[in-house]
């Protein structure tokens, strides 16, 4: 009689403390769940899903790195403030430009907080999310915000001003929204973003009033003697944004072969002062030919600086930078945006903004017939959709001028010199 061998002993495979759980649920699927670093200095139990076990066990993994390098992670029970100074200050701080991560914090601090930040984080819903902007877009911000107490106005001495928020910020702090939550549901925090259910309506295009071309050639010429002529010249002459033409230096510039390449934006941030950053996208990466004028007054700006560095002496900083201060400093946007307000009134012309400058260089272009994808290189446009919708209101123009054109020449006698033959062919 045989003896039965005994069972092979198996190696127990539970985690060591800390490391969490794992196993496999009902539907099949595995899931993940351990302790980690909550904002406000907690710990909190998370769970995490994937497909397979490696799937879920990777994703508890990296989570529980992240905690034991100090990294607090949002748990789904937390609530949507905590969530959200969590995603400013974790994640979203390294994927924004400053300027960009400020404009975020200050519409958390002043919008997304106080209307959604006591709600839970799970239990937030598009009805939620729909009635906040619903408010944003009927309630009197001062009151909500208590402004009216601090100065003893609107609704502190029963006058309130009514003061709403405009659809196009409405939108924005949508959007800010939408983007926080989507990071929660790419960590698996949420099954679903909510805010991408709410659907608003699509605020109109803010206005602008560009430049004609009578009004272009009197603001050239009443440039034609102020130190930064080649500047106005070029951000008429290419649609250049103002950190493009403030970033621009001697080493991007080809005058001999006519070409720039703009590759970085100078930009004054709250913590760096005036800092030289990438340009606004990847699509603002480009180079544009430059028009003969723009070459010229290039070659007599650079010789005028050639001068300014002589009678600065020690005192002159190599910035590289081709528009500068009399001592080679960067320009400042702000005392450009005031230098450019002065020489509109020298001109005689309306207030605009520097920024319409762009705008006339495309409204001009496009009445002159150029096409819509040249132009969209030369601005450094993502998509042609950003081209094609900035400009409609001119595109429309042209098209009633078509139109016109056509209804000229159908109403035209046939006996007329300029009718076609009967056998043209048409293309």
């Amino acid at each position: 009689m045989t003896t039965p061998r005994p069972a092979p002993f198996r190696r127990s495979r539970a985690r060591a403390n800390g490391d969490g759980t794992v196993y496999q649920r009902k539907d099949s699927r595995w899931e993940a769940a351990g302790y980690v670093l909550a904002p406000g200095n907690t710990r909190k139990r998370i769970r995490v899903y994937g497909t397979t076990r490696k799937e879920a066990l990777a994703k508890l993994t990296e989570k529980i790195a992240a905690s034991n390098r100090g990294l607090p992670i949002a748990a789904a029970d937390s609530t949507v403030g905590d969530y959200l100074t969590y995603w400013l200050n974790n994640v979203a701080v390294h994927q924004l430009r400053e300027n960009t991560h400020t404009r975020y914090a200050a519409c958390v601090r002043l919008h997304l907080s106080p209307g959604l930040g006591k709600k839970k984080l799970a239990r937030l819903t598009a009805r939620d999310v729909r009635a906040f902007l619903d408010g944003l877009r009927t309630t009197c911000q001062c009151c909500i915000q208590e402004r009216d107490t601090s100065r003893r106005s609107c609704c502190a001495v029963g006058q309130c001003c009514g003061k709403t928020l405009s659809p196009l910020t409405v939108t924005y702090v949508h959007s800010v929204l939408k983007s926080a939550l989507e990071h929660a549901v790419r960590e698996d925090e949420l099954p679903s973003n909510v805010a991408r259910n709410v659907k608003t309506t699509a605020p109109r295009p803010r206005r602008f009033q560009p430049l004609t071309a009578a009004e272009a050639r009197q603001s050239l010429q009443a440039a034609s003697g102020d130190r930064l002529h080649a500047l106005y010249e070029l951000a008429l002459r290419t649609g250049l944004r103002k950190g493009e033409l403030l970033g621009l230096r001697w080493e991007d510039l080809d005058l001999d072969g006519g070409t720039a390449s703009i590759h970085r934006s100078l930009q004054r941030t709250r913590t760096s002062g005036l800092t030289t950053l990438h340009t606004k996208t990847r699509a603002s990466e480009r180079r544009i030919a430059l028009p003969t004028e723009c070459v010229h007054s290039l070659k007599t700006h650079r010789e005028h600086q050639q001068e300014e560095r002589q009678a600065a002496g020690t005192g002159w900083t190599d910035s590289g930078l081709v528009f500068t201060t009399s001592t080679g400093n960067p320009l400042d946007p702000a005392n450009l945006t005031r230098r450019f307000g002065r020489l509109l009134s020298r001109a005689g012309l309306r207030r605009i903004r520097f920024h319409d400058l762009r705008h006339s260089t495309a409204t001009l272009l496009l009445e002159q017939g150029v096409d819509l994808v040249v132009i969209k290189e030369l601005l450094g446009h993502a998509h042609i959709g950003v081209t094609a919708g900035v400009y409609a209101h001119v595109r429309l123009r042209l098209q009633r001028q078509a139109i016109d054109t056509l209804g000229h020449a159908l109403d035209q006698t046939d006996d007329g010199p300029d009718t076609p033959p009967a056998t043209a062919a048409v293309r």
